[in-house]
């Protein structure tokens, strides 16, 4: 029933945490009611200080986007009536016809392995389960689902009520028919979801862990200070690749610029922290350099090359403007003047 293309008359989430808050907070902003289950064993008392907590943090989020014009007060509040707490012990009746399940429990795999077990017995057997781990490969998750064809891993980015992206990774047993449902669902509510084969730390973590670690041993070598690497990072290497990807931003100066930059790096900096890739070798023994030879990691054959930049250069005028960032016309002058 779940892989049909509709969408989920409510959404499960597994764990009332900071994650299962944000995919909450997503779905109902979207008109989905939403169940956050919470597995851990509490007292009365100790649930009601969950519930308490869980809609606060919820409702000040709302309160964020009604402050920034993004929601009415009203709207704000219908918003958190789709969403409701309740103990695994009397969910069961919530649970049995759920047609969408995410487990957002904290990152232990004896965590996770109890819910999926508890959901094995528990859920429908047609629902979709997705598990939001930032750390388990899929595969690994799967053995400990019963119906391991309708699961995948869903990562979610935090804030996960306001991030577009949603990595998803499909399992050696996920079909596709689960893969095609989650992404139209996500989709529907304004998600950007990106199809993923099993790899430790997704794409965007890996990616923002070497970068990451690269930034903090530049101020470990003294580089620079934490505030003015970061002012670099904000007005260049932020503003570049929200307008465009990194392999489009390869294909965009060409590959060989990479490939030079990367030996000289390698040999002046480290050959583990910038050795090449064997695509870039070979794009660039092959003349795939990317726009100027029509082809890189994109084909560009067939491109329109002149409106596909003016179309990449509108976005980032966009976003500088958005930002204050464009440069002022005239500024050496008018600065002369009231000197």
């Amino acid at each position: 029933m779940a892989t049909e293309r509709r969408l989920p008359a409510k959404v499960i989430t597994i764990g009332a945490g900071r994650m299962g808050q944000g995919i909450a907070t997503a779905f109902a902003f979207a008109g989905i009611p939403v169940t956050l289950i919470d597995l851990k064993q509490r007292s009365d008392q100790d649930f009601e200080g969950l519930v308490k907590q869980a809609k606060s943090a919820i409702e000040t989020d709302l309160h964020f986007l009604t402050d920034t014009g993004l929601l009415d007060a009203q709207t704000g509040r219908s918003i958190l009536d789709r969403i409701d707490v309740q103990p695994g012990a009397q969910a069961l009746q919530t649970l049995d016809d759920a047609e969408l399940i995410f487990e957002g429990v904290p990152e232990v795999m004896d965590a996770k392995i109890g819910a999926f077990q508890w959901l094995s017995r528990h859920a429908h057997k047609d629902a979709v389960i997705a598990s939001t781990t930032s750390t388990f490969l899929v595969d690994d998750l799967a053995t400990h689902v019963l119906h391991p064809n309708r699961f995948a891993n869903a990562h979610w980015l935090n804030p996960a009520h306001l991030m577009p992206l949603v990595e998803l990774s499909q399992g050696s047993s996920t079909t596709d028919a689960t893969i095609d449902y989650l992404v139209h669902v996500l989709e529907v509510i304004g998600k950007v979801p990106c199809r993923f084969g099993a790899s430790p730390g997704y794409v965007v973590p890996r990616i923002q862990a070497l970068a990451m670690n690269e930034a903090a041993r530049m101020v470990e070598e003294g580089v620079g200070s934490a505030e003015e690497i970061d002012k670099a990072i904000r007005v260049g290497f932020g503003m570049r690749f929200a307008a465009l990807g990194m392999l489009e931003f390869i294909d965009w100066g060409g590959g060989d610029i990479l490939y030079y930059a990367s030996k000289y790096l390698s040999e002046a900096i480290s050959l583990d922290r910038y050795a090449l890739p064997t695509i870039v070798s070979d794009n660039m023994q092959n003349a795939r350099n990317g726009l100027r030879d029509g082809q890189g990691f994109y084909d560009y054959r067939d491109t329109d090359i002149s409106a596909y930049r003016a179309e990449r250069m509108r976005t980032f005028v966009a976003l500088l403007d958005h930002m204050a960032l464009l440069p002022k016309a005239g500024a050496a002058l008018t600065h002369r003047d009231q000197a």
